[in-house]
C-alpha cells in the first residue's frame, strides 16, 4: 500500500498545501488500484501531479465540509466533459445525502447530473465495504456534521484515518494495531478549544499510544497554527515514530 498526501492543510487550503486529500494505491488484479480519500478545497489540481484523473477507481469522503469535499466539483467537470470522452461512473462512498449536497455545491440545475458520473453510497456506522484491494471500515466520529473515520486494510497492511473529529472512543477502537495512523491535530493544548470538533496533537498521541499503532502521521494542521507546538503536544503523549505530514509526501506501507 502506498499513501500520497495530496493535501493536508486544516480547515482551508493554505499557502503550502491544499486542504485534505489522500491517495492510496495498491496492486489489484494485475494493475494499480487507486482510492482517493477526501477531495478538499484546492486538492484537485495537486492530485494531477500524482495520478491521471481517469485512473482514480473510487472515492471515500469522510464528511461534507468544504475542506474535505468541495473539489468534487472539479472532478465532475473533468469526468463528464473530457475531450477524450466521459469517464465511467466512479463509486463514491460518503455520508448520507452527499449526492444532493454536491449537486447544490456545484450549482447544477439537473438534480441527477452529478449522479451520471458518481455512484453515491452512504457509509454505515461500523460497516465495511470492499473497494478493489482495500477493505474499508467506517465509524461515526465526533463532529458537528455526520463524519466518519476509516480503517483501510489490504491483505498485508492497515491504515486508519481519523477524518475530522473531537475525542471519541469510536476512534480508539478503530485504530488498534494499525501500521499507520493518519490523524488530525487541528488544535493545540494551549488553546481555548471548543468541544466536539477537533483533536490536539496530544490527543492524537494518546490514541496512538492506546492503539499501539506502528506509526503516527499528523495532519490537518491549519496554516495559522505553530507546527512546532503541535509536535511538542504529540511528544507529550506518544514516544513512537511520528511525522507532521506535508503535501506531496509519500509513504510505503
Amino acid at each position: 500500500m502506498k499513501l500520497t498526501v495530496i493535501g493536508c492543510a486544516g480547515s482551508f487550503a493554505g499557502p503550502d498545501s491544499p486542504a485534505s486529500c489522500y491517495l492510496l494505491e495498491a496492486p489489484f488484479e494485475g494493475r494499480t488500484y487507486r482510492l482517493l480519500v477526501d477531495l478538499g478545497s484546492g486538492a484537485f489540481g495537486a492530485l494531477q501531479r500524482h495520478s491521471t484523473i481517469r485512473d482514480i477507481d473510487a472515492i471515500a469522503l469522510s464528511h461534507l465540509h468544504a475542506d474535505h469535499c468541495f473539489d468534487m466539483s472539479g472532478f465532475y467537470v473533468v469526468s463528464r466533459y473530457h475531450p477524450d470522452g466521459a469517464f465511467a461512473q466512479i463509486p463514491v462512498h460518503a455520508p448520507e445525502g452527499a449526492g444532493d449536497f454536491l449537486v447544490s455545491a456545484y450549482g447544477l440545475e439537473e438534480r441527477d447530473g452529478m449522479r451520471e458520473q458518481f455512484a453515491f453510497s452512504p457509509w454505515a456506522d461500523g460497516g465495511t465495504v470492499q473497494l478493489g484491494p482495500f477493505t474499508v471500515t467506517s465509524v461515526r466520529v465526533n463532529h458537528p456534521v455526520p463524519a466518519f473515520a476509516f480503517r483501510i486494510a489490504t491483505d498485508t497492511h492497515s491504515l486508519a484515518y481519523s477524518g475530522d473529529t473531537g475525542p471519541t472512543e469510536a476512534l480508539a477502537a478503530l485504530v488498534e494495531g494499525v501500521d499507520v495512523f493518519l490523524c488530525e491535530a487541528s488544535f493545540v493544548e494551549s488553546g481555548s478549544n471548543p468541544p466536539d470538533l477537533h483533536l490536539t496533537g496530544a490527543e492524537a498521541g494518546t490514541y496512538a499510544t492506546r492503539g499501539k499503532v506502528g506509526r503516527l502521521l499528523v495532519t490537518h494542521i491549519p496554516s495559522w497554527t505553530d507546527r512546532a507546538e503541535v509536535e511538542s503536544d504529540v511528544k507529550s503523549t506518544w514516544d513512537g515514530a511520528f511525522e507532521l505530514v506535508a503535501a506531496g509526501s509519500t509513504y510505503e506501507l
